[in-house]
């Protein structure tokens, strides 16, 4: 007996519904010729409604009655939509909960407090009060403070009393806690005190990464009860439509998961539409069936054509597409969800040609008719010529009335059909990870403005009911288990471990629905924890396996259905007014996007410099540019940043002088971030480390006093960590820093390359714990003596060197490299505003060579005495690419290879076919930095394959390369490389935002 699936894909626009005979659909490839359809009995397209529901009843009952297949045998309903992510995003106070956030945590992550970089409006509407109480644990699975059932109590009690229901808990590294004795623990406690809170558990959501992690685990606690009450509809429904069976919806990553379980984690479902119509594509192209990597063209793009865009996926071996980079943006709160790569162009069937008046020239779009089409096209009696006109009069399809456009001139035919086949050309291109040629499956309504042979594109691919792959992604959608852990490997076998990894994502397959014959490992990631020296690694396993047969009649929703109706009614959503709670006071994230950044000036008085909110935002970038690879994300210290511009702490306001304004004999203090950044952007800081440590390395130096601070290294995050302790101690911050850029350790500071004391050296923690280095026998001595002591405490610190008095820093130090972080950062946002040539802007404000452009297709990574090492390889564009880049771009034909430890080392071109054979071009002290599309730097722990990326040099100063001292230490033997430094050219002296900018008073 047959039996049937019901694939439903919400769109904003249009409802998808596809209904599957899973018997046929198992085809194997020899079958395939026999049945065209892959088992698509009927697909239908109805208008989205705004209640949801009303559209999807009437699109599965249209495809019941086209298929004429009774309800009875639909074994499963597969939903996927985008209504729970349209309420975050159009920030809606009727559909989204106030959130109460509970973190485990002792006394760390005070540095940047929960909804820091959300939204004002979002944040308003959202947030509830926050609290902070013990527990939590560090990166090697001990506890940071046991947690305390009494502070629970009365978090709850508080939680109660504002009249909230929905709490996110978060843990951190929660990741690690595979136990449950910290999230899991607490939540039961919670439970038992207050029955009626629904808890949402960060763990259950996200890894490592607090800030990222929580943000979604707020998002999903925020939208519970609209999922509830959604999923509860859609529960109903079936059954009103006699659908006795289970209901699932897809997820962003293209497999299924139960209602009950998306109504509990509803964020994992955000993105859903663009993997259904890669998966969807795929099937119903039969590549389900065959091997992708066999085939002759080796890359698999899917290309969805709708009205107004085009979106490109590309479809990895594993049959999944390939996932987007590290963090993603939902409704402006910076998330990290697995989520599908998707470029979007404006290119649709209602696209606008557009025809020059003086010169005459023809161009497609961006703008589109959309919905309008069947009233403005040309064929359709409208007075807009769109790309569908231009198929139509080409002969291509057979749409409206083609007598309508045969006036239209050939050559207007000829260069809107060249138009329309660059822009498919270019966003093809911009998806390619090699030179080899594409596979490329075309779907959707729209993909009629197909005409022409694409360049590169071996085979195009149109499968039946290509206009509804989105619903038969839904309908063919697998069941999925994963494990995204943080395991400890030293003393353990590696193999054993990853084992249990996959044993354990198998098993989880499997329990969500997935047919145990079928259930196989696609995916296993590991990611190496940067400086960290237990060889700590991110493990992520991934296992997928068809949805297993039910039953007839297993209706495994009933009870779902008789749940929610006590669990949610409309009274859950409230206006935001109606709930008295607290929200903090914090400011927007994104200064700079309501601002002429053209007209923009700093605030300079009387030769100091106060920083505001956009000043921070340039320098983040700028410091990420200088960071060489390394440093650690500027992002997290940004927000700290922040959080001090107001801050009841802060005896002053931030700001910056010049190191020739200090008299020679005042004392210049030091205090910055050690240890990994891994653990700095999970553990989060407390506020308290860096003023701790300068507090005890001044009691043991002598001093009494001290008068300014400047930044260990400008690179990463370091190079903003001055600004806090600024406004706490009230003092400026010198505009210059001890390197120039990054470097992995303290001995690379210029005053101890040129024989200035370190010691005595502070190492401090937010506990009260301070670890003392004395003396030691050399710099790299002391440096091994910090480190140990470092990992003793979490290996994440605040470290402070012995004070210096000016003179001594005047000497030594990288002056004006505030400025320059400033100026590059100002450049950067700039270009991306006005789109204009980025690297351009780059080096207009800092002398600089563009070493490379091309596409990363191999990383390298391992861990070596708490370093991340590796090698990343850049391949050259192609020539398509090459032109259609904005940006400057290198003419190398050859590969580029850039080691690593932390930061970049070296930058060399190799022949693929003499690998051994490299022509240095770069290296340290000389400065490499790797830039994506966006002109943000990209860290060493963030390169993966398929970025397209710049690679820039700037000249180091002459005190690294001047001096055979600042060579033997910050040189390429101060790494253990055998080649000796390769000049970049001059160096050019950073200008000074003080001296440009100032204004006497």
């Amino acid at each position: 007996m047959a039996f049937y699936r019901i694939g439903v894909d919400v769109g904003g626009t249009n409802t998808d519904a596809a209904i599957l005979n899973t018997a046929a659909a198992t085809l194997h490839e020899q079958d395939l010729h026999r049945d065209r359809q892959r088992g698509v009995c009927a697909s239908s397209k109805t208008p989205t409604t705004a209640d949801v529901t009303s559209g999807i009843c009437t699109a599965i009952v249209d495809v019941l009655a086209k298929a004429q297949i009774p309800a009875h045998e639909v074994r499963s309903v597969a939903i996927g939509t985008t209504h729970f992510v349209n309420a975050v995003v159009e920030a809606d106070p009727c559909r989204l909960n106030k959130v109460a956030v509970v973190r485990l945590c002792g006394p760390y992550t005070r540095a940047a407090p929960p909804f820091s970089d959300f939204p004002p409006r979002l944040r308003e509407i959202i947030g509830g009060p926050v609290f902070y109480v013990d527990g939590g644990l560090e990166i090697d699975g001990r506890e940071i403070a046991p947690i305390c059932p009494q502070q629970i109590e009365d978090a709850v009690s508080a939680i109660e009393k504002a009249r909230i229901t929905t709490v996110a808990l978060v843990g951190v590294f929660s990741p690690l806690d595979h136990g449950g004795a910290n999230e899991a623990a607490c939540k039961k406690l919670m439970l038992q005190q207050s029955p009626d809170l629904s808890v949402v558990c960060s763990a259950d959501i996200g890894s490592v990464g607090l800030l990222e992690r929580e943000n979604a685990t707020i998002l999903n606690a925020s939208i519970l009860a609209l999922a509830k009450k959604t999923i509860r509809a859609f529960c109903l429904a079936m059954k009103n439509l006699q659908l006795k069976c289970p209901l699932y919806l897809t997820q962003n990553d293209g497999t299924l998961t139960s209602a009950a379980m998306a109504a509990e984690r509803p964020i994992q479902t955000f993105a859903s539409g663009p993997t259904n119509s890669l998966t969807g594509a795929a099937y119903l192209a039969g590549l389900d069936q065959r091997s992708i990597t066999s085939r002759t063209a080796t890359q698999v793009l899917v290309m969805d054509v709708g009205g107004t865009t085009t979106d490109v996926c590309a479809l990895l071996p594993s049959g999944f597409p390939r996932k987007a980079p590290n963090f993603v943006e939902v409704g402006g709160v910076r998330t990290a969800f697995p989520i599908p790569e998707v470029l979007s162009v404006g290119l649709g069937g209602g696209s606008r040609i557009h025809i020059d008046g003086a010169e005459g020239t023809v161009s497609v779009g961006p703008d589109s008719v959309g919905y309008h089409l069947t009233q403005d096209a040309l064929v359709f009696g409208g007075n807009t010529m769109t790309s569908t006109d231009i198929v139509v009069a080409s002969g291509k399809a057979e749409l409206g009335e083609r007598s309508r456009v045969k006036h239209l001139p050939i050559t207007v035919l000829a260069e809107a059909r060249a138009g329309i086949k660059k822009i498919l050309e270019r966003t093809i291109d911009a998806m390619k990870v090699s030179d080899q040629p594409v596979t490329l499956l075309l779907v959707g309504g729209g993909s009629i403005v197909y005409m022409d042979a694409l360049e590169g594109v071996a085979e195009c691919i149109v499968p039946p009911h290509h206009d509804s792959a989105n619903a038969v992604g839904a309908a063919i959608a697998k069941v999925s288990g994963e494990v995204d852990v943080i395991e400890i490997l030293e003393g353990r076998d590696e193999g054993a471990v990853v084992e249990a990894a996959k044993q354990q994502a198998m098993q989880a397959a499997i329990e969500r629905g997935a047919d145990k014959d079928d259930v196989s490992v696609v995916e296993v990631e590991k990611i190496p924890l940067q400086y960290v020296t237990n060889k700590a690694v991110r493990l992520v396993v991934k296992a997928v396996g068809k949805l297993a047969t039910p039953a007839p009649g297993d209706s495994a929703e009933e009870h779902l259905v008789s749940w929610m109706s006590t669990d949610v009614d409309d009274s859950s959503f409230k206006e935001a007014s109606e709930v008295e709670t607290v929200v903090p006071a914090l400011i927007s994230t994104k200064h700079s996007a309501s601002l002429d950044l053209d007209t923009y000036v700093p605030e300079v008085t009387d030769q100091v410099w106060y920083l505001s909110a956009v000043d921070l935002e340039f320098i983040a970038t700028g410091t990420g540019v200088l960071g060489t690879g390394g440093g650690g994300p500027s992002y997290l210290q940004y927000l700290q940043c922040l959080d001090w511009l107001q801050s009841p702490d802060a005896k002053g306001r931030m700001r910056v002088v010049s190191p020739d304004s200090m008299n020679d004999s005042g004392v210049c203090v030091f205090g910055s971030w050690y240890g990994a950044p891994s653990v700095s952007g999970e553990r989060i800081p407390a506020k308290t480390e860096l003023t701790t440590a300068i507090d005890h390395v001044v009691r043991l130096s002598g001093h009494t006093h001290f008068e300014g601070i400047i930044a260990d290294e400008i690179g990463g995050g370091n190079g903003m960590s001055t600004f806090p302790t600024s406004a706490y101690y009230d003092i400026p911050v010198l505009d210059g820093d001890l390197m120039g850029r990054a470097y992995p350790t303290m001995e690379h500071g210029t005053p101890y390359v040129y024989g200035h004391p370190i010691t005595p050296c502070v190492v401090a923690d937010a506990k009260g714990n301070v670890g003392v280095v004395l003396k030691a026998e050399s710099n790299r001595r002391v440096e091994e003596l910090l480190r140990c002591q470092c990992v003793n405490l979490g290996i994440s610190t605040a470290v402070a060197a012995v004070p210096l008095t000016f003179d001594i820093v005047k000497k030594y130090c990288i002056p004006n490299t505030v400025s320059q972080a400033w100026y590059l950062g100002r450049a950067i946002h700039r270009a991306r505003r006005s789109k204009t040539d980025i690297i351009k802007a780059i080096f207009e404000t800092t002398l600089g060579k563009l070493l490379y452009s091309g596409k990363i297709i191999d990383v390298k990574r391992d861990v070596s005495r708490g370093y991340t090492v590796g090698q990343c390889t850049i391949a050259p564009l192609s020539g398509e690419e090459r032109e259609n880049m904005d940006n400057q771009v290198s003419a190398e034909t050859r590969h580029l290879v850039i080691p690593f430890q932390n930061e970049f080392l070296y930058a060399a071109y190799i022949d693929p076919a003499y690998p051994t054979a490299q022509q240095v071009i770069c290296t340290v002290p000389d400065l490499i930095s790797v830039l994506g599309q966006d002109g943000e730097a990209i860290g060493s722990q963030e390169l993966r394959y398929g970025l397209r990326v710049n690679v820039i040099g700037m000249a180091a100063h002459p005190l690294w390369t001047g001096d055979e001292r600042g060579l033997r230490v910050g040189g390429p033997r101060g790494f253990g490389l055998n080649m000796e430094w390769t000049s970049l050219g001059p160096y050019q002296a950073p200008r000074s935002v003080i001296a440009e900018f100032n204004q006497q008073l």
